[in-house]
């Protein structure tokens, strides 16, 4: 009886357990996962991923509509091709986060471990981490106050396509007070870089830093 018991817990536990990391998968609509739950990959084709507060997930991605990772959440990746990305609070990629069009905001003690890119629209942190680097080629970039990029930052050169429509705009990129790079800061094409007089930067390539003091330039 006690082993029958014992094996009809450890069954009902992997069952459990097989649900609770089910992929979420949409064609139309919003994919999401509730505040707290645990979900495998989720993903929708168009429309928006929306992970509740400290929910855990693996991939989060979609093609045409935003990514919102609640505060303390995690997810393994980020993905999304016409959309902005946002990390709330303390929310965590463990591994790479990659964006096309769209607007990257990183909250407060949000953190991408692995690298983060796009193409077009803005990358922003505001105190907070990111493991391996920063990649764009058009996007305006500010590493706010207190926020830290190991890996270094590179700013690529244009190339022809759609996915470069504005790359005749001069991006302006802006490492604020107390915020650390480390790495080499490669320009590859025309910016207007600013560094705060309380930043610590690495070797800057291809564009020549303009100092400020307080918060902004």
């Amino acid at each position: 009886m006690r082993r029958t018991l014992l094996s009809l817990l450890i069954a009902l536990s992997v069952s459990g357990a097989a649900l609770a990391q089910e992929d979420v998968s949409k064609v139309n609509g919003t994919a999401s996962v509730e505040d707290g739950q645990h979900a495998g990959d989720v993903h929708t084709v168009n429309g928006s991923v929306r992970i509740g507060e400290r929910a855990v997930v693996q991939k989060a991605s979609t093609v045409n509509g935003s990514v919102d990772i609640g505060e303390g959440a995690t997810a393994t990746s980020v993905k999304t091709v016409n959309g902005a990305v946002t990390l709330n609070e303390k929310a965590r990629v463990s591994g790479d986060l990659e964006n096309v069009n769209g607007r990257v905001r990183l909250e407060s003690g949000a953190e991408v471990k692995g690298h983060l890119s796009n193409v077009n629209g803005q990358i922003s942190l505001e105190r907070a981490h990111v493991g391996g680097g920063i990649e764009t080629t058009n996007a305006d970039v500010t590493i706010g106050e207190d926020s830290k990029v190991e890996g270094g930052l590179l700013v690529k050169k244009p190339s022809w396509g759609w996915f470069n429509s504005g790359s005749d705009r001069v991006p302006k990129i802006v490492i604020g007070p107390h915020a650390v790079v480390q790495g080499t800061l490669t320009f590859e094409r025309d910016v207007e870089l600013y560094v705060s007089d309380s930043a610590t930067v690495g070797k800057i390539e291809g564009a020549t830093a303009k100092k400020f003091s307080g918060s902004t330039p």
